[in-house]
């Protein structure tokens, strides 16, 4: 199989599973169900970056298929625009700028701790 299509697959694959993450997260928590999405995504996206950039040992598929394929799928600013808009719409002003400010902030934090986590892993593993 050629290296496109494996990333092409690999793609498809990870983000079946990233969507039905976000979904589940959805049903269960509602509009906080894509707030913990996206705050848990940039964590595992820093995680997984900084990872592969110290571990080079992952296959360039592998990488495309958790990063962009997992992470891409279960995150999502379109929705979390739109949740921000939902709640402008029905007059919740303090909801929406709270959850407007916390989903920058907090996502800022967690890609930071990402990062730092996944440093660290990659250059354990790959001493």
């Amino acid at each position: 199989m050629s290296g496109k299509i494996k990333n092409y697959v690999s793609v498809g694959f990870f983000g079946f599973l990233g969507g039905g993450l976000r979904c589940y997260f959805n049903l269960l928590w509602s509009i906080y169900g894509t707030f913990a999405a996206n705050i848990v995504g940039c964590f595992l996206l820093a995680l997984f970056t900084y990872f592969f950039v110290e571990y080079k040992k992952v296959p360039s598929w592998l990488t495309t298929g958790l990063t962009t394929g997992l992470v891409g799928a279960f995150t999502t600013f379109s929705t979390f625009q739109l949740d921000t808009l939902k709640l402008l719409q029905s007059n919740q002003w303090l909801n929406s700028s709270v959850y407007f400010i916390l989903s920058l902030l907090l996502g800022f934090v967690f890609a930071y701790f990402g990062m730092r986590v996944g440093v660290s892993l990659g250059k354990k593993v790959g001493n």
